[in-house]
């Protein structure tokens, strides 16, 4: 249920709705968003029914069409930056991706076709993949030029939304970081147990960058030396994810809750350390 790309050719569909939903702090697995959807082999999934799955997950997927390439910019400039991400349907409308941020002239993507899935596009590129050319109707002789745009709108109380910078995006589409994305829905799982969602009125606050400053040395020594053949370099990664994922959704720990997080970020630490390296039996059978 992380960031990475689709196993057929069928499934863009329910992948970028899936995808959405991550940017609004919602994680689903795609084959249950293809269920709800009545994905088909066949078929794929057409705007009807990602609208319909979107609504299952208390959203609503808006359908805006332009005919004029600036109008579209500006309608899905306006739409991420109102913080909703938006489905197009690009390559002559037989492919879903996901925008999820622009800066300075280019567009940041989520598209399971791809590997990694998340690309960075300029305007001219995404322009000629979003664009739709038909027969006019009132004038068979011309072409219509359409550009049909998806925000999906939570209906809920969004607590967190993720904010995709070119930066962050640099960062995840570099190849070891693959695993990471990958695993992109255990962080946030884990996280959001661990951390709250910064508001206007949060106050005693820390971000996980400063928790780590204070404590990550002590937890990259300690899970080294419990486990033996984990490196501290190794732990250090695991740790820097946490921050990545952490900042993306502005997560912060409550200063007294400082003892209770490095707590939990240990145990985390030690379950990843032993599901991954094996772990020897210890102190018998006490």
């Amino acid at each position: 249920m992380g960031l990475y790309p689709q196993p057929n050719k069928w499934q863009c569909g329910p992948f970028a709705l899936k995808y959405a939903l991550i940017m609004l702090g919602r994680i689903v697995d795609e084959n249950v968003v293809s269920r709800v959807a009545g994905t088909h082999w066949w078929n794929g999934t057409d705007e009807i029914k990602l609208a319909r799955a979107a609504k299952a997950y208390n959203c609503e997927m808006k359908v805006i069409r332009r005919k004029n390439s600036l109008r579209a910019k500006r309608e899905l400039l306006l739409v991420l930056k109102k913080g909703y991400p938006a489905l197009l349907c690009v390559d002559a409308w037989n492919h879903w991706i996901t925008v999820v941020g622009a800066e300075r002239g280019k567009f940041i993507t989520i598209d399971s076709r791809e590997a990694p899935v998340v690309c960075i596009e300029t305007w001219l590129s995404l322009k000629k993949r979003w664009v739709y050319a038909e027969p006019d109707p009132e004038d068979p002789t011309q072409q219509r030029r359409l550009y049909d745009l998806h925000p999906v709108i939570p209906k809920f109380r969004v607590r967190t939304k993720a904010r995709f910078s070119l930066k962050r995006a640099h960062y995840l589409r570099r190849p070891e970081n693959n695993a990471f994305a990958q695993s992109w829905d255990e962080y946030f799982n884990d996280l959001s147990h661990i951390c709250i969602p910064r508001t206007p009125r949060a106050e005693k606050v820390i971000s996980m960058g400063e928790l780590l400053r204070r404590h990550g040395a002590m937890l990259r020594e300690q899970i080294a030396f419990w486990h033996g053949t984990v490196s501290r370099e190794r732990v250090g990664k695991v740790l820097r994810n946490m921050q990545f994922v952490a900042d993306t959704y502005d997560f912060v720990v409550r200063v007294e809750d400082e003892k209770r997080a490095i707590a939990a970020i240990t145990v985390n630490l030690a379950f990843w350390a032993a599901s991954t390296y094996g772990v020897n039996a210890i102190y018998g059978n006490a």
